[in-house]
């Protein structure tokens, strides 16, 4: 029985080593691990619009052209999911986007989603983050708007 174990527990190993290897080149052609972005991929502003005047409570709307939604998670091809980062710059491009008050993370694969902002001028940016929130090679960014709170 002893014998049959260790030899289950090698064939284990030599698996994992198998897969590790067989992934090496997926890594290496990637360079920094991160997800490639499809030429052409870009994240814009439904609404609101650069320079619009928004009520305390408003939705944002967001539009992706060459790539598709999918939740956090989910590894698929040309697909990642929106942060909506307000008040904020993003962070480094090789990290995962935080979440908390200034980085919305809309990880079930949203489109939209409500924001509630003290009066006052707010700036916003959406970045696409891949399934592990990671921007994607290069990063599919939006320009920053400014709105102003009524």
């Amino acid at each position: 029985m002893t014998l049959c174990r260790r030899t289950h527990r090698g064939l284990a190993t030599l698996l994992a080593a198998s897969a590790v290897i067989a992934a090496l080149p997926a890594l290496a052609q990637s360079g920094s691990g991160r997800k490639p972005a499809p030429k052409g991929a870009e994240v814009y502003f439904h609404y609101p619009l650069d320079g619009l005047r928004v009520p305390e409570r408003f939705t944002v709307r967001m539009g992706l052209k060459e790539m598709g939604l999918a939740p956090a998670g989910t590894e698929w091809p040309a697909t990642g999911h929106h942060h909506l980062l307000i008040n904020t710059e993003p962070g480094p491009a090789d990290q995962p986007i935080p979440a908390d008050y200034n980085n919305i993370h809309l990880g079930n694969g949203q489109s939209e989603v409500v924001v509630t902002l003290p009066k006052g001028r707010h700036t916003l940016q959406l970045l696409l983050g891949d399934h592990n929130h990671v921007p994607h090679d290069p990063p599919v960014m939006s320009r920053k708007i400014t709105v102003y709170v009524r």
